[in-house]
């Protein structure tokens, strides 16, 4: 008897075995066309990799006006590869006392960022630019210490990449001068 129970139980685990495999291979048939699709999907990803980056250089130039005249101009440039940002960050970080004896830190200077993107089958350029300093304040006999005042300007936008020429991304007046800050940036193409 217990022979007969080995051969029917050999039986039993056969046909699990063979109807396992046969239900595991109708399982994994319909998983073969998504494993192409994401071969198909990969090999377009590496063909949109294999696009080689093109590079640019970037000049700005931070310009005060008055009366049409320039009487400063500060210069930056930067290389950026498409798709790519890029930062320039000048400055001084100023402890300025907050409450009690803590410090808070102060960044006064220049920072520019800026982008080149490929967006709806266009290429663009996006600059952000900030540029602050000190205000020159005359302490008098009633305030002799007086306190740190930073003047600002912000200045950025979005525009189709200009190549090998000079446009102005901004420009803003200054309220308390006749004078004009201007945003210009020239775009040239590497090899």
């Amino acid at each position: 008897m217990l022979r007969k129970e080995t051969i029917v139980l050999a039986v039993v685990l056969g046909w699990a075995v063979l109807f396992g495999v046969g239900r595991g291979t109708a399982q994994d048939a319909p998983a073969a066309p998504k494993a192409a699709e994401s071969a198909s999907d990969s090999k377009t990803k590496s063909q949109s990799w294999d696009k080689p980056l093109e590079e640019y250089r970037l000049d700005f130039s931070i310009n005060e006006m008055e009366d049409g005249k320039k009487i400063n101009t500060r210069q930056y440039s930067m290389n950026l590869a498409t798709n790519e940002g890029n930062e320039i960050k000048i400055g001084t970080r100023v402890p300025v006392e907050s409450k009690g004896e803590e410090f808070q830190y102060l960044d006064v200077g220049t920072n520019i960022f800026a982008r080149i993107g490929e967006l709806r089958g266009q290429t663009e350029l996006t600059v952000r630019a900030e540029t602050s300093n000190f205000a020159k304040l005359e302490a008098n006999q009633d305030k002799p210490y007086l306190p740190p005042v930073v003047r600002q300007l912000k200045m950025g936008g979005t525009a189709l990449l200009p190549l090998s020429k000079t446009i102005v991304m901004g420009s803003a007046d200054d309220p308390n001068s006749k004078r004009q800050f201007q945003l210009e940036v020239t775009v040239t193409k590497l090899r």
